[in-house]
């Protein structure tokens, strides 16, 4: 046995074998991992009474490993010839999932039946002998549900995958240059993370091929084998790193928030004993920086950003969406440290959800357990717009680290957001010529714009760009006026609903704005309230003070 012993998926492999379970089944899609584990446990005795070593594929038949090919049959005749062998054995099975409804099709009831029948004669008769199917899916028939023990294999860690490139360097010893100092060799394994070891070694070898050497530059090749992995899963999208928390205006109190938790996941933070933290939902007013905040986090971190569309997740079969909740869930913890986006949450699982048999309420328990229990560094970031439509478990302590709301932009970061936008469409084309001074128009434009939200904001500059480029001449002020005044704000569109959004956050979330900066904003009346016809800013939630 290695030196670092067994892993958690040869203990429990161990267990389960003594213990006599006859039908296990391993969803994944690396059988070759499977077979080397289960070598490896049967070449080193974990398992007693010298056990054989049999595969079965649909083009190779029943077979020894490194043999040649046996007889190509059915499945559920190499069950019953698996069934007449005279000595203790471990039989690992593949391609069974196309006869067992993988993907929607008809299960095949002649091969369950043969797999019940080698069930019970695995664990009553004389011989103890084991069937391991392997499976890119969990295809489970109802019939087979209470015979079948399902056994995880987790992607492969960072000692495997740093195996593996430490194996392709060797080979190619002579013929490479290698470049990558210590910590650059961390970060290149890191990176690999979440793929399989085929899809690792794929990714070394296209970086060698590129230039013979490896250096820090393979670590954006690797990543990019990454996207197209994940991309083909389906599930998550790998979203490249963009901008910096600098990139948005105001919102001082949740930047500050997650600046401090930057260096959360280095190793310094761990000998203080500094856990990882959990996540954050952001809630408040439409288009007023949740996702803007979730995309530049990721950059200011240096972290993967995955984004998870819950739509996705919901399949037209009976189980498919917890399986593949789980799936999401788990390539998540494999690229960890990384950053989990989970746009406008509440379509996915708020309480308004039914006619699903349940289905919506399962795939939320499964996400909840995993908030609650997971250990590994992943950073969840929920956005929602209605935040009185996720049930009651979702908000409570310790889902998440902290719920922030997010109002519409004080005086002060309407200002940024609007300085933001100068800086950015006035220093190139013609508008760079066009006699704006960023800084009074900022002030100007940002007392024109009570009431707007940032994307309204951003908008209105992009329609006065539209309208100075159609007449092709500089941009004026005059265009960027004229569009806001041609702006009609959620502020007055949906004033009931923000109401009701601020009088949910006034005692249950910290406000995203910094108190002083909330102060600025819009003048009340003695008596507290905003004056008649503006829906003014709110004032109340928890303040941190940092």
């Amino acid at each position: 046995m290695a030196a670092t012993g067994p892993s958690p998926f040869q203990n429990t492999l161990t267990e389960l074998i003594r213990a006599r379970h006859p039908v296990l089944l391993v969803q994944t899609q690396e059988a070759d991992r499977v077979i080397a584990a289960v070598s490896e446990l049967l070449t080193h005795g974990m398992v007693p009474r010298g056990r054989g070593l049999q595969l079965y594929s649909l083009t190779r038949g029943l077979h020894a490993p490194g043999g040649g090919a046996g007889r190509r049959v059915a499945p559920e005749q190499a069950l019953a010839d698996a069934a007449n062998v005279t000595e203790p054995t471990v039989f690992i099975f593949q391609d069974l999932h196309h006869q067992l409804g993988a993907g929607g099709s008809r299960a095949e009831p002649v091969l369950i039946r043969a797999i019940l029948d080698t069930a019970m004669q695995f664990k009553n008769g004389p011989i103890p002998h084991t069937l391991i199917i392997v499976s890119p899916t969990l295809a489970l028939p109802p019939d087979l549900e209470k015979a079948v023990t399902v056994v995880d294999l987790p992607l492969p860690t960072e000692e495997e995958i740093g195996a593996v490139l430490e194996s392709i360097v060797s080979v190619n010893r002579d013929a490479i240059t290698d470049n990558l100092s210590e910590d650059d060799r961390r970060r290149l394994i890191q990176a690999a993370q979440g793929l399989t070891l085929w899809e690792a070694d794929n990714a070394f070898a296209r970086a060698l091929v590129a230039d013979r050497m490896l250096d820090a530059g393979d670590i954006t090749m690797v990543l990019e084998e990454k996207r197209q992995t994940i991309r083909k899963a389906g599930l998550l999208e790998f979203i490249p790193p963009a901008g910096s928390l600098d990139d948005v205006g105001g919102l001082g109190n949740l930047k500050t928030w997650l600046t401090q938790r930057g260096h959360a996941w280095s190793a310094d933070a761990a000998k203080w004993g500094i856990p990882a933290p959990k996540g954050l939902l952001i809630t408040g007013v439409p288009g007023c920086g949740k996702s803007l905040t979730a995309t530049c986090v990721s950059a200011q971190w240096g972290l993967p950003l995955l984004r998870l569309d819950v739509g996705r997740v919901f399949a037209g079969l009976v189980g498919f969406s917890e399986e593949n909740m789980r799936r999401a869930l788990s390539l998540a913890e494999a690229v960890a440290p990384a950053v989990l986006w989970i746009d406008e949450i509440e379509k996915g699982f708020g309480t308004g959800q039914g006619g699903d048999a349940g289905t919506s309420r399962r795939v939320l328990g499964t996400f909840l357990t995993w908030m609650q229990e997971k250990d590994s560094p992943v950073f969840v970031i929920a956005t929602a717009n209605a935040i009185d439509a996720l049930p009651p478990e979702f908000l409570r302590k310790g889902r998440f680290d902290e719920i922030f709301f997010v109002d519409l932009p004080t005086r002060a970061e309407r200002e940024d957001i609007w300085r933001l936008h100068l800086t950015q469409r006035l220093t190139k084309g013609p508008s760079a010529a066009g006699g704006i001074e960023i800084e009074p128009a900022a002030v100007q434009l940002a007392e024109a714009t009570e009431g707007f939200s940032g994307a309204e904001i951003a908008q209105a500059a992009v329609a006065g760009c539209f309208d100075a480029f159609e007449a092709r001449r500089p941009l004026s002020m005059e265009d960027l006026l004229t569009a806001v005044r041609n702006t009609v704000p959620l502020s007055v569109t949906q004033a009931e609903q923000i109401a009701a959004t601020r009088q949910w956050a006034q005692t249950r979330a910290v406000a995203a704005t910094a108190k002083a900066a909330r102060e600025e904003y819009a003048e009340v009346t003695p008596e507290g309230k905003a004056p008649e016809g503006d829906i003014g800013s709110w004032r109340g939630g928890r303040t941190i003070d940092f």
